[in-house]
């Protein structure tokens, strides 16, 4: 195949891909808008342009989580626009098989899940990261109390005794803890003093409490600012507390050395940085399944049967990944193993199911 022809094919699948990406990114950004606002909007803090900007900024990692998809459904619709126009029945008489004029799309989706990995993760974990700060900002006052369910938790021996620290927000991975409470207890186990502040920071020994509320058995009083001794490190802290989604992936090789230095274990960064290092090839083999069921869209005259088949098979790998992917954030599958086993086993059926309808 030429490199006219090849150049064609890949500008096609590239606009095709763009136009999906952004009108998925605007349904996204409505639909996130529009339920965040109907959850604040009863808040004091609440503000049109302060719900504009957390769903503007949350946008990024919801679009990473639908990149596989899109990925798929332009390949389909690559496919199909391509059959219909009869591009692909003269290309096929012309000599050109089916590897070659696939040879394209499969190196656009690389190259998406290569911009992914490089632009847009990068993006997300910095957006997501400030959206839970402004999102923070907007719930501060509005209700101080922690769940025992929902809250993150974290345990801390020091010579002062044992604290049991939660918080309802994680913020700057880790390190910043919004509406948190500490338990401080005695030798016995009995809770000898709570408590809860609107921020409380890491520091080098310490925590900083902000705005602290101090409850003891001769009752409350109020604190502008407190101290409680840790001996935390905050690459524990990070590895306990901050979300994998937070840390771009080129930060993440680093952060997982650093955590495992110190004894840890790391699956949650492991698997978040081999799931994105796999990302690329998943969509190429996304681009596999869908050609499958686009190739000969426009001779079976099963259209809708094929296209329900292709979205069938993507999102069954697409649930398969992320299942395989729990088990390799417990610990229980190497992370490595975790996200390659799916993206291999994929573009294996995809490849053989080419050969079987290509070359028999």
């Amino acid at each position: 195949m030429g490199w006219t022809l090849g150049r064609y094919f890949f500008t096609r699948y590239a606009v095709i891909t763009g136009w999906f990406f952004i009108g998925i990114l605007l349904l996204v950004f409505l639909i996130d808008f529009t339920e965040f606002s109907s959850r604040t909007s009863g808040l004091p803090n609440y503000s049109f342009m302060g719900a504009f900007a957390v769903s503007a900024l949350r946008v990024p990692i919801i679009m990473q989580q639908a990149v596989p998809f899109i990925g798929m459904f332009s390949a389909m619709a690559t496919l199909i626009s391509l059959n219909r126009r009869y591009e692909l029945v003269i290309a096929r008489s012309a000599g050109i098989s089916a590897w070659q004029f696939l040879l394209p799309p499969c190196i656009g989706a690389f190259l998406f899940g290569v911009l992914t990995i490089g632009v847009l993760n990068p993006l997300a974990a910095h957006g997501f990261s400030q959206s839970e700060a402004l999102e923070s900002a907007l719930r501060a006052g509005s209700s101080n109390s922690v769940s025992a369910f929902a809250a993150p938790w974290i345990r801390q021996k020091t010579d002062d005794g044992v604290t049991i620290i939660g918080a309802r927000a994680i913020l700057d991975q880790g390190m910043t803890l919004s509406d948190a409470v500490f338990f401080s207890f005695d030798e016995d186990g009995n809770i000898v003093e709570r408590k809860d502040a609107a921020h409380a920071y890491l520091r080098e020994g310490y925590w900083e409490l902000e705005k602290v509320r101090r409850t003891r058995d001769s009752g409350f009083d109020s604190l502008e600012t407190a101290q409680v001794p840790t001996n935390l490190r905050p690459e524990f802290v990070q590895e306990r507390l901050a979300r994998p989604e937070t840390i771009p992936f080129y930060a993440l090789p680093g952060t997982i050395e650093v955590a495992r230095s110190f004894g840890l274990r790391a699956d949650a960064f492991a698997m978040q940085f081999h799931s994105l290092l796999a990302l690329p090839m998943l969509l190429v083999a996304m681009t596999l399944i869908a050609a499958t069921v686009s190739m000969r869209f426009a001779r079976m005259g099963e259209s809708a049967t094929l296209i329900l088949g292709g979205i069938v098979a993507g999102f069954l790998l697409y649930v398969v990944s992320v299942l395989v992917q729990a088990f390799g954030n417990a610990g229980l599958v190497p992370p490595f193993v975790a996200a390659w086993f799916p993206v291999i086993v994929a573009l294996f059926l995809g490849v053989t199911f080419l050969l079987y309808r290509e070359d028999g």
